[in-house]
């Protein structure tokens, strides 16, 4: 009987959440009256039914997928291509449908709404700052995307006078964040749970959030670009300081109390390819389970020829550091270096993350190069791919290693890059950070008088580098952004970074590939035996040559024609328009009506939606 009322309960919940979440935006929801509701949020059974969807809705399940001037497909993102590619929607676009928009926070706030009829107060106080996390995680997801949005914190009806909320702005925003994550910090379990949300996810999420807002008004002061605050900050709104002391005193809490450490892995793929996500660094991950067919598609995206091609950027490759903690472009000749002699004697994650010379997949025993055919620039992907002997290793949507929210490495960049950019770096700081992360690697330590002294002049360059980094920190932040590249890479972070820091422009830095100086055989192992044939005109196949075949006036497009780097995107058309591209357009709908009910939605700058109000 006790099983029975309690599968009854569950198909119940499951109902009201799909009957809460039919709609594709919270303008056209049912009243909650036609909704039994009196029958639900009885314990914390019910509270933690209702509240499971958050987690599926919110949090990115494949962030490898990100294409930036790091990692590219054969077809560039719209976001990539920017331009005429990106355009004003009619409706959806991340606001009024899909995950993570406005029927989530419906679901929260009515959540939240109805804690009331719970009977065990634990569980209310628990499930009430889950609820907080999420909201407050929510509103950072509409931040980056849109910058100043409505702050919502009721359950709406459809006579609800707040359906036609006016854009707050995002000093607003955050202010409600920040005591939304304030309670969840406060309030959530602190023992550790990889795969449910508790303190230290809380305060990861507000060292975070609060890194994103701090560097984002140093780099768009609103004084210099007042456009990106459609709604004008008030006149007692914080400054970029006092969102960096809070990143940092977040980052700082996890680092001193936190019960999480690095992973000291004897291969550093592991850390990003096992079945089930390191305890010790991942404070929060994303559950796959190959039995319950909850995967992901990282290993085919990787491998496989049908999945878009995926590959690093020479501009990436060139970034990361030898491994005595020198410069690659600092080396003569690094400008034309070809495959296997520029991966030699490189930090050890490089070549960790992509296919180098030598490269064995895990599970496997034989040398393999980088498949050509499966990788646009000829940098294939080796993060996130798992073990070759596991069941249906390969398959296009069968990976089941799980994906990381939260880990202890981006704790540790979040703190050093708020403490360089707020000015108040030391070099403890950085050996208690950065150094460590290094540390595991076996790479040098980060010297903080050394970098400031000597600036790198590739991170500073126009074609490959940054253009806003200045002052008495400028080398140590390039260095800390250099460090968030590699260590970061393929987590989902890359397009966020470049926003908040008004680099919009490196989306259009060349995205070049291997260098090859002609047609001919390469080696790309580093054995010796050819594993590419590189051809024009008639094709001088060699009887040895047993691997990829590759014709630069038909399947390889060089810069030069027949040399130079890998180019597939040559005949691309792509730009980034300072004064429109760091928001997404409000969809026309939205903004039609909100004039219908005589309110006022304001469009994001720069984008023409066809609408004179």
């Amino acid at each position: 009987m006790e099983d029975k009322t309690m599968k009854t309960r569950i198909v119940t919940a499951i109902a009201l959440v799909a009957c809460l979440t039919s709609c594709s935006d919270y303008l056209n929801r049912v009243p909650k009256s036609t909704i039994a509701q009196e029958n639900y949020f009885r314990d914390e059974t019910d509270l933690q039914l209702f509240s499971n969807s958050f987690y599926n809705n919110l949090l990115t399940k494949e962030p490898y997928e990100e294409q930036s001037d790091q990692l590219v497909c054969l077809n560039l993102s719209a976001f990539m291509r920017g331009g005429n590619s990106r355009t004003v929607p009619n409706s959806g676009g991340g606001w009024s449908s899909g995950a993570g928009s406005w029927g989530d926070l419906r679901k929260m706030n009515t959540l939240l709404e109805n804690m009331d009829k719970c009977q065990d107060p634990d569980a209310v106080v628990k499930y009430t700052a889950l609820t907080r996390f999420f909201r407050a995680y929510f509103y950072f997801n509409m931040v980056k995307r849109f910058g100043d949005v409505p702050w919502i914190d009721a359950q709406l009806e459809t006579n609800s006078e707040d359906l036609y909320k006016p854009r707050d702005s995002r000093e607003v925003i955050m202010g409600h964040m920040i005591e939304d994550i304030d309670y969840a910090i406060e309030n959530l379990p602190a023992a550790v749970s990889t795969y449910r949300v508790n303190r230290w996810s809380a305060l990861a999420l507000k060292a975070r959030f609060c890194l994103f807002e701090g560097t984002f008004r140093k780099y768009h002061d609103p004084a210099q670009h007042p456009a990106m605050y459609v709604t004008p900050l008030p006149a007692d709104a914080h400054d970029a300081n006092y969102y960096l002391d809070l990143a940092a005193a977040a980052a700082k809490e996890i680092m001193d109390q936190g019960p999480y450490k690095l992973a000291q892995l004897a291969d550093y793929r592991l850390l990003f390819a096992n079945v089930d996500a390191n305890k010790d660094e991942f404070i929060l991950a994303i559950k796959n389970d190959q039995s319950l067919q909850i995967c992901n598609n990282a290993t085919a995206f990787a491998i496989m020829t049908t999945q878009g091609c995926p590959g690093f950027t020479r501009k990436f490759v060139a970034g990361a550091l030898m491994a005595d903690g020198t410069r690659f472009t600092d080396q003569p000749g690094w400008e034309t270096m070809q495959f296997v002699d520029e991966m030699q004697n490189r930090d050890p994650r490089l070549t960790a993350i992509l296919v180098g010379p030598g490269h064995v997949a895990l599970g496997d025993t034989e040398v393999s190069a980088p498949d050509m055919s499966a990788s646009v620039t000829g940098y294939q992907v080796a993060k996130f791919v798992m073990d070759k002997t596991l069941p249906e290793w390969g398959r296009v949507d069968k990976s089941y290693n799980d994906m990381p929210v939260f880990r202890l490495a981006e704790v540790y960049l979040n703190y050093a890059e708020a403490l360089a950019e707020r000015g108040t770096l030391s070099q403890e700081d950085l050996d208690i950070s950065v150094n460590k992360l290094r540390d595991r690697v076996g790479m040098p330590h980060l010297e903080m008088e050394a970098a400031n002294a000597a600036p790198d002049a590739y991170l500073l360059s126009a074609q490959f580098g940054y253009r806003n980094v200045t002052g008495a920190n400028q080398g140590v932040i390039l260095e800390i952004r250099r460090e968030r590249a590699i260590e970061l890479a393929m987590e989902g972070f890359r397009l966020t970074d470049l926003l908040r820091w008004r680099e919009g422009k490196c989306l259009e830095q060349p995205i070049y590939g291997q260098y090859f100086p002609g047609v001919g055989q390469y080696d790309l192992t580093g054995d010796g035996v050819a594993d590419l044939n590189i051809w024009t005109g008639v094709n001088p196949k060699s009887k040895d040559m047993v691997d990829k075949e590759l014709n630069v006036e038909t399947g390889l497009i060089l810069t030069e024609g027949a040399d130079g780097y890998v180019y597939h995107h040559k005949n691309v058309t792509r730009s980034f328009d300072e004064n429109r591209d760091y928001y997404y357009p409000i969809p026309t709908k939205e903004r039609q009506l909100y004039h219908q009910a005589g309110k006022e939605l304001a469009q994001n700058p720069g984008w023409a939606d066809g609408l004179s109000y």
